[in-house]
């Protein structure tokens, strides 16, 4: 149990130690408020896809920032390359606030284990509230509702998967989307699912094309799985063959000898996800395809041995 919970605590205390980049040159087209919360406004900011691609049609990315639940923002320059390349090739952009459900929180242990659940519960509802507020506002945002790809990094990461795996299993909080709905596609770069239910199963509706990137060696968000009676911290290498059972396509990108790096390695592999929603959203040619791959070129952020080093990188100032 406690190497269950450790191990929960490390991947949301987590954030991201980014480099340093020049000013961004890419900028919003537009930004609407979609909730107003108790200790704040969210918002999005919407993207367009680059003059002379906007008649390839392609899906809108909905991004998810990753810093641990903890601190972050849907503006860092860090991921305005990202986006750069989403928009060149065509897609619309759409980046989202949400409340950082451990941002106040200075240490974590096994008492706090609700805290985890919940922080990862309000990013949910927090992405579900953004995407009604898509689904209501089509000519205002430009954004078609039934090419919704959510995309996330660590946290954000979580809380795709975990949106998407609510909405097929009749999650309470997932009643702020229509019944229909479903998302085009899920990409996570480092992600997980956190349920109660023992390994997380989509039992009422099928999942979304999902695409997985994560390292082998990751230890803050883990790529199997930890689990303790009914509590299960499902990784990639968990949820790709329950995701290929359901038949949905799927695939699934495993580094070898890397850790959570993989979690901001978006750019980097920018050409896989295109590759994946092109085919298995815009339905050019669906596969699944399950690949190890080998990266010397990703390097590490942070060295990470002891949980004391998790909660110093979840410093913001770094």
């Amino acid at each position: 149990m406690k190497r269950l919970l450790m191990s929960l605590f490390s991947a949301c205390m987590i954030a991201v130690s980014l480099p340093a980049e020049a000013e961004p040159v890419l900028k919003p087209t537009s930004s609407f408020l979609f909730a107003e919360r108790e200790d704040g406004q969210l918002w999005m900011d919407i993207y367009a896809p680059a003059k002379g691609t906007e008649k390839l049609n392609l899906p809108t990315v909905l991004y998810v920032f990753g810093g641990g639940f903890k601190t972050g923002s849907r503006d860092h320059e860090y991921l305005m390359p990202f986006f750069t390349q989403l928009t060149g090739s065509g897609y619309r952009v759409v980046a989202i606030d949400y409340r950082l459900g451990l941002k106040d929180v200075k240490k974590m242990g096994i008492a706090q284990r609700e805290l985890l659940k919940k922080a990862i519960d309000m990013a949910v509802e927090d992405l579900y509230a953004a995407t009604a507020f898509l689904l209501a506002n089509p000519q205002a945002t430009g954004v078609d509702p039934a090419k919704i790809v959510l995309c996330g990094s660590s946290a954000g990461a979580i809380t795709v998967l975990q949106a998407d795996w609510e909405r097929c299993n009749g999650g309470a909080v997932a009643a702020a989307l229509p019944a229909d709905f479903a998302f085009a596609g899920v990409v996570s770069f480092s992600g997980a699912i956190y349920s109660k239910q023992g390994k997380p199963r989509y039992r009422q509706a099928s999942p979304a094309p999902t695409l997985l990137f994560h390292g082998i060696d990751d230890k803050i968000v883990t790529y199997k799985k930890i689990s303790f009676f009914n509590l299960c911290f499902a990784g990639s290498d968990t949820l790709f063959p329950i995701l290929e059972k359901t038949g949905v396509p799927c695939a699934i990108y495993r580094f070898k000898g890397i850790g959570h790096e993989v979690a901001g390695s978006m750019e980097r592999n920018y050409s896989l996800m295109d590759r994946f929603i092109r085919a298995n959203v815009a339905g050019e040619k669906p596969f699944v395809e399950d690949a190890t791959v080998t990266d010397s070129a990703i390097e590490p952020w942070v060295n990470l041995k002891s949980l004391d080093d998790i909660y110093a990188a979840a410093d913001p100032k770094l």
